[in-house]
């Protein structure tokens, strides 16, 4: 069986959150790949359901740099001003 060749990145709340994560990765030339359970997709789909994002194992540092880049802006934004 062929070794795995994308790894974990995280996991984020919420179907939208992971597209914009994904979204964001892609414009930076990082291939994708999104896991969200099955039940999680049933007739009463959950907005906050788990999802999985995974990258190419080469790509993971270059993935967390700009995962935490993006998470930075998204702390800033949400920082009160003085």
């Amino acid at each position: 069986m062929d070794e795995m060749k994308y790894a974990m990145l995280t996991e984020v709340l919420g179907q939208w959150k992971a597209e914009i994560i994904e979204s964001f990765l892609k414009s930076e030339g990082i291939n994708v790949v999104l896991i969200q359970d099955a039940l999680s997709q049933s007739a009463y789909a959950n907005p906050f359901a788990p999802v999985q994002i995974f990258v190419p194992k080469e790509g993971m540092q270059q993935a967390s740099k700009l995962l935490k880049t993006f998470e930075d802006s998204l702390d800033d934004k949400d920082a009160p001003e003085e």
